[in-house]
């Protein structure tokens, strides 16, 4: 794929220069109202606080930028995965879904998308392209999955998928538009979780749906609308914020795990490990064509339970905590949530501290917990 990050990233932090008036304050203003001043005809004039906000429109602005399509901002992640859900689906439709990704998703499609009369089945990111996708109404993809970051192929299953009528839905939450671009590679709709990367320092919750296609765009948008699901401007004001750092951020988190992810491989503390851009990795050929980087996240598995939680309480420099894409490092254990990983599977985010300090500090929480 053509990486055109750095072109991205220059015009980011300058969308709102060409707004501007002389005098006016070159940072966001924070945009709080829910009521605005409204006489006679209201026509094309902010109305209410659930259908307008600068705050988030500027959030917006960025993030679509960023995939080069209009975007749609949602309080959370899940928030934009359910919108394009109930937004699209209908009563006798079929939709896949990885069983190996977040689990959520496969939840929220249990418990009440099975109630509206959408049926959903399950097929591993890494098989996805096995037994092809008829009756299918929606694809969903995961790629690299999480938390085990196996690898589907993104343009395959789009032709497939389409050829068969289906809609393609891509989760890009664990490598953001400066990673991985599924839009460019077929996917109809992107679906991601701010809260990561994209903020970058775990103080807000965000989510956002980008697709190029004008009819989707509009049912989403009329689902936000009438469903309520907005964001707060607060949150929207954060992310603005940390998305014009997230390309110098992304960069020294993915740097950064390839050199410990090597390591690690190497360490006599640890069973197995799992990243994209090791060559051993089973779809490294893959993912060296596909994404533009290979992620912060590396997967790795230690003996049992115990060592791992030893492991992810002794290191000073990982926060012991269940998000990831921080400036700060962060593990868990996975399996304490019910994936299907042994219980000394430790899901590992490289945040921003200096690689070598970083790294000591695994090894020295690793020799420990042995």
């Amino acid at each position: 794929m053509t990486d055109t990050t750095n072109s991205r990233a220059a015009g980011l932090p300058h969308l709102r220069r060409s707004k501007l008036a002389k005098g006016d304050p070159v940072p966001l203003p924070l945009t709080l109202a829910s009521t605005y001043h409204l006489p006679g005809d209201p026509g094309n004039f902010n109305q209410y606080g659930r259908f307008d906000n600068a705050t988030w429109e500027a959030a917006e602005e960025l993030l679509s930028h960023l995939e080069d399509a209009p975007c749609l901002a949602f309080p959370s992640g899940m928030a934009a995965i359910s919108a394009v859900f109930f937004g699209l689906l209908k009563s006798g439709d079929r939709i896949l879904l990885p069983s190996d990704g977040y689990y959520t998703t496969r939840v929220l499609s249990e418990r009440f998308l099975s109630r509206f009369g959408v049926s959903f089945d399950l097929r591993s990111t890494a098989s996805l392209l096995d037994g092809g996708f008829d009756g299918y109404r929606l694809v969903f993809v995961e790629t690299p999955a999480n938390p085990g970051l196996d690898i589907c192929d993104i343009a395959a299953v789009a032709a497939l998928a389409h050829a068969a009528g289906a809609l393609v839905v891509a989760d890009n939450t664990t490598m953001t538009p400066y990673g991985q671009r599924p839009l460019d590679l077929g996917a109809d709709i992107v679906v991601a979780a701010d809260t990561k990367a994209p903020n970058g320092h775990s103080d807000a919750l965000f989510g956002h749906v980008a697709t190029r296609d004008p009819e989707i765009f509009e049912s989403i948008r009329r689902w936000r609308e009438l469903s309520g699901s907005i964001p707060g401007p607060f949150e929207a004001w954060l992310l603005h914020r940390g998305l014009e750092t997230l390309e110098v951020r992304f960069e020294r988190m993915n740097s950064s795990a390839g050199v410990i992810a090597a390591r690690l491989k190497e360490h006599p503390a640890v069973k197995a490990v799992r990243y994209p851009g090791l060559p051993d990795h089973p779809s490294h050929n893959l993912a060296s064509t596909q994404m533009l980087r290979f992620g912060s996240l590396i997967a790795l598995t230690l003996e049992s339970a115990e060592k791992a939680e030893a492991f992810i309480d002794g290191c000073a420099l990982i926060q012991p905590a269940t998000s990831f894409g921080s400036v700060h490092s962060s593990a868990e254990r996975r399996a304490r949530w019910g994936d299907a990983v042994e219980p000394g599977f430790v899901r590992l985010s490289v945040g921003c501290e200096p690689t070598e300090e970083l790294w000591r500090a695994i090894d020295e929480a690793l020799t420990a917990a042995a």
